[in-house]
Formats: C-alpha cells, structure tokens, sequence
C-alpha cells in the first residue's frame, strides 16, 4: 500500500479531510489529527488506544512500530507497504473514533458494538 491508498481510505470516513502537520500530509476530522505520512515517506503515524498499540506491536512488529518520540503518545507507526487495506480500514475508523467530535459522531450515526464504537456506513 502507498500513501495514495492509505489516503483514500481515511477520506472515505466522514468529515476527514486532507491537511498537513508536521510540515507532512496528514488527515484530521474536524482539525483533529488522526492520521500523518511520517518524513520517510513509507510510514504513517495514526492514532490509537494504548491497548491497541501495544497488541499491533504485538502480533504484527514487521507492520507495525513505535520510537522513543511517540513512546508517551497513544500512537502507533505503520509500514505502508506491509499494510493491507482492511486492517488499514479498522485502524482508521478506530482513529476517526478517537478524534471526532461527539456532534460528529452522533450525525453519522456512530454506535458501540462489542465494546467498541463503529460508524454504522463505513465499518459494517
């Protein structure tokens, strides 16, 4: 996968939108960051659950990673291209979840299931 295609998928998630941070692309749902290509062009940092991190370092390292810059952030860094594009919709509708506004997620009708909330389109 490229950032091309990692894009794409994050943009078809309500409200995302393209922007920049840290001087890099990056996607963010309401002006909250979500999502950033990291300066190597290969990897994105997208944002997580401190569970979450730790168990993708877990059973995927040659996927996923983490450096000491973001060891106190709840953020995880993905290879481009070992990732896959389903696992790369789950990581971002969990990163959207995190990051939207409640208005937001009330309007597109964002629900919990087994613990977790999923927008009801884009997830099922």
């Amino acid at each position: 996968m490229d950032y091309a295609a990692f894009k794409a998928v994050g943009l078809a998630l309500p409200a995302v939108e393209e922007s920049t941070s840290y001087g890099t692309p990056a996607l963010k749902v309401k002006g909250k960051l979500m999502a950033r290509l990291k300066e190597d062009g290969e990897s994105v940092a997208v944002r997580a659950t401190w569970e979450e991190r730790e168990r993708l370092l877990t059973i995927a390292p040659e996927t996923y990673y983490s450096t000491d810059h973001y060891r106190e952030h709840p953020w995880v860094l993905l290879r481009l291209p070992q990732a896959h594009r389903d696992g790369v919709a789950v990581l971002l509708a969990k990163a959207w979840l995190m990051a939207a506004p409640k208005s937001v997620l009330k309007l597109h009708g964002a629900r919990v299931e087994a613990g977790m909330q999923w927008p009801l389109r884009e997830c099922q």
